[in-house]
């Protein structure tokens, strides 16, 4: 559409049967909150601006979500006291220019698809008033669209307000609408409150419409799950059931091998290259990208990491990138029971065994730290074999130090190298050495106590009551 969409996102609800200290639509869905997901929708059909509607929890709603990417502005205005949904979007009239279509969307009702709202914009024209609606075998609690005889729609009838007859149909207005903005606000001024609920209600706009003689179009659509609402846990979780199975659907439309895709969660987003495996109940947040050939174990979880082609993250990995990311190489072999956080960057065919651990450091082509250690704050040369049991002591009480191991070297098993440290290449570390000073390379270094042997020694023995 060449006229300008603003969008209107109405989040003032308090939300009290999600039980919850924690504004409804900050709840989180597929790793970001309800009303994120609507914001981002808005950003995906190129809307000049999107208005927030915020009341219950104003400050911390608005603290909690971000601008969407590209061009789209985020405003907020507040709603107090929350009198209806009419009320609520008279408080973001002034904010709305009148050359646009506003479109009216809840902050908690997520996973609208930007080509519905798109069709409803088209169907909207500028020119008419266009409503999504939908066919529900159980409409209790929704407001009925009511219909004239050439198909048109004459009203919505919420359903407090509803006779019975008008009670029995199933066509029921999703809450969302798109409407010339110099005509909303007219009608917006014409709103009452003499009604069952004592509330303005936004649907009345339609009457105001129909009596003006202008056009009320509906898009009907069949995909229930697309102006679901959340007011409880319960309908949270089914929500987000719903959601990670769209992702899975779209991960295996491009080739992705899920081993259950009712057992999958991508809390962000999940890019990933051809011929990639994933296992059950793994969880991916944040931005993470699997290369050609990667393939995941069962229960991993991994966080704002790149995993390049052809490594295998065996089961029960945790990988947390948080701001500084992860990076593993190409063939790469990381777990089980594997820790990497953030700034651990791995070259080609490292290993990383099970319960090791990684922070902060780096690992050339070819290192392996297989067994139970801990690399922090290092860097790690090539081909370096670092032993079970050893770590890297780099935290003095007060600040960190670096720890260098150039390549090829051994380190023994049970080391500990105190940064900061540079052990030169090609040497090796007797096991159960404690490290204090730089090695030269080539070299041999051994630091610890002398064995002491005492033949015929008796344990001591309990004293008899």
């Amino acid at each position: 559409m060449s006229i300008p969409v603003d969008v209107v996102v109405m989040a003032a609800g308090k939300g009290t049967r999600m039980k919850s200290q924690l504004p409804k639509v900050l709840h989180r869905l597929g790793g970001r909150a309800l009303a994120q997901h609507v914001i981002d929708t808005a950003a995906r059909l190129s809307a000049r601006s999107v208005v927030v509607i915020t009341g219950h929890g104003a400050e911390r709603v608005e603290a909690g979500l971000q601008a969407p990417a590209g061009g789209t502005q985020l405003k907020y205005v507040r709603q107090a006291p929350q009198l209806g949904t009419g009320h609520a979007v008279q408080q973001a009239a002034p904010v709305l220019p009148d050359d646009g279509v506003t479109l009216v969307l809840s902050g908690d009702v997520p996973l609208t698809r930007p080509e519905t709202l798109q069709a409803l914009l088209d169907l909207c024209a500028g020119e008419r008033m266009a409503l999504l609606t939908l066919d529900m075998p159980d409409p209790t609690g929704y407001g009925r669209i009511v219909r004239s005889g050439d198909g048109s729609v004459q009203a919505i009838v919420e359903h407090k307000d509803a006779s019975e007859a008008q009670r029995a149909i199933t066509e029921v207005y999703s809450g969302i609408m798109a409407v010339p903005t110099r005509l909303l606000k007219g009608w917006l001024a014409r709103l009452d409150n003499q009604n069952a609920q004592g509330e303005y209600y936004l649907t009345d706009v339609v009457k105001f419409a129909v009596g003006d003689g202008l056009s009320v179009l509906a898009h009907r659509i069949a995909d229930a799950v697309q102006v679901a609402g959340v007011n409880s846990p319960l309908q949270l979780a089914e929500l987000e059931r719903a959601h990670q199975r769209r992702v899975a659907e779209a991960l295996m439309e491009q080739g992705v091998r899920l081993a259950d895709p009712a057992r999958l969660d991508v809390r962000g987003e999940l890019l990933c290259g051809q011929d990639v495996e994933i296992d059950v109940n793994c969880v991916f947040d944040g931005q993470v990208a699997l290369g050609d050939g990667v393939r995941i174990g069962a229960n991993c979880v991994i966080a704002s990491a790149v995993i390049e082609a052809g490594a295998v993250i065996h089961p029960f990995t945790h990988i947390d990138g948080e701001k500084l990311g992860v990076s593993v190489g190409p063939g790469s072999l990381i777990g089980p029971f594997a820790r990497l956080r953030p700034g651990a960057q791995l070259g080609a065919e490292v290993h990383i065994g099970n319960f090791v651990e990684v922070k902060n450091s780096t690992l050339a082509a070819g290192a392996k730290a297989n067994h139970l250690a801990y690399l922090g704050d290092a860097t790690v040369g090539e081909r370096v074999n670092y032993g079970a049991g050893s770590i890297t002591a780099n935290y003095d009480g007060a600040n960190k130090h670096r720890t260098v191991i150039e390549a090829d070297v051994h380190v023994g098993s049970n080391c500990v190298l105190v940064a900061p440290v540079t052990l030169g290449a090609g040497g090796t570390v007797g096991g159960g050495s404690t490290i204090t000073k730089d090695t030269p390379p080539g070299s041999l270094a051994v630091a610890r106590g002398k064995q002491v042997t005492l033949p015929n020694w008796q344990r001591p023995a309990k004293k008899k009551p």
